[in-house]
């Protein structure tokens, strides 16, 4: 029929499970196997049925297949194993798990891995043509979802080998977590404590260098000035004295200099200092200007296409920009 759908309901063809009827069917074998081929006929006056190539009672069959007849060449195309159209290949698991590969059948990730290796060998290869008719698209629907159910799968999987670990990696972080975060916070509480100390510390120290500094340069001059002298004068007793008057005035300027070298404000002692420390940070005084020189970065256009994304989800069209419908096989 043009719409095998609409058998078994009203008003289209009703099903009865005392009425099967002769004809080609398939079915499928559990919730996610292959589809097998059914075939219903009369044989000595006798109803009969076959799935495969198993006789079974078409009574207990015809109700999981009635609604899916199929063509007798699809029927025996599939009977002699070349699968359906709009099926893809039956996936290495249904076929024999075991065949050719020296897995351990009792790890589930090993036995998930071939059956996720078949199927991806075998769509990628599909996915090298396009598609042109509806079996084609059909068969790429099928696919589609048989690996999504191996990815819920690998997900699930993973999350139950996964959750003793992360239990124990909880139950680590809360017995250590007082310890770090507590010991933590208060060392920086208490350097925190010493801000306002430090800071007056270095007022003053800042202070004294700038009084050291001035010290320091009249030391200089007095010395370059007693220099000059010195030179000027003949008598060489007188000289010598005043060389060595010289020679005072200049070490002292160098120790005035060093004097008024910058000391930076700590506590504690060594392997223990604390000390005034310089950490950069940008105040934001003008939004927009900040934005304009900004929008050239990657991460900003990322996060504003972000943004946008979630504002077009939401119906919200914004100045500079607009939404875009896309249809997508999903």
């Amino acid at each position: 029929m043009a719409n095998p759908s609409g058998i078994g309901r009203a008003p289209n063809i009703p099903v009865h499970e005392s009425e099967p009827q002769p004809g080609f069917y398939r079915k499928r074998r559990g919730k996610d196997g292959p589809l097998d081929p059914v075939a219903i006929w009369l044989q000595d006056g006798t109803l009969v049925a076959a799935v495969g190539d198993k006789m079974v009672d078409p009574h207990d069959v015809w109700t999981w297949c009635c609604r899916t007849p199929v063509t007798e060449e699809a029927y025996r195309k599939a009977r002699a194993g070349e699968g359906w159209n709009d099926e893809p290949p039956a996936p290495q698991s249904d076929v024999d798990p075991m065949a050719g590969h020296n897995i351990n059948a009792s790890d589930p990730h090993e036995a998930l891995k071939i059956e996720y290796l078949g199927e991806a060998e075998m769509a990628k290869e599909f996915l090298k043509s396009p598609i042109k008719t509806q079996d084609d698209a059909d068969k790429a629907a099928v696919w589609s979802k048989r690996l999504a159910t191996i990815a819920k799968k690998a997900t699930d999987q993973h999350r139950v080998e996964k959750q003793p670990s992360l239990d124990e990696g909880r139950r680590v972080d809360e017995r250590w977590r007082d310890l770090k975060d507590g010991a933590k916070d208060l060392s920086t509480a208490l350097k925190r404590h010493m801000d306002e100390f430090l800071r007056e510390q270095d007022r003053l120290e800042r202070e004294r260098q700038r009084k050291a500094a001035e010290d320091a340069e009249r030391t200089r001059r007095e010395a370059e000035e007693a220099a000059k002298a010195a030179s000027a004068i003949e008598n060489e007793a007188e000289r010598a004295k005043a060389d060595e008057a010289a020679a005072a005035a200049k070490k002292a300027a160098y120790e005035a200099e060093k004097e008024a070298a910058a000391r930076n404000s700590s506590a504690g002692r060594t392997g223990a200092k604390v000390a005034l420390r310089t950490f950069v940070s940008a105040q934001i005084t003008d939004f927009d200007a900040l934005l304009a020189a900004l929008k050239g970065r990657a991460e900003v256009k990322e996060l504003v296409q972000s943004l946008a994304n979630r504002a077009a989800k939401s119906g919200v069209d914004l100045p500079g920009m607009k939404i875009v419908e896309e249809r997508r096989a999903a």
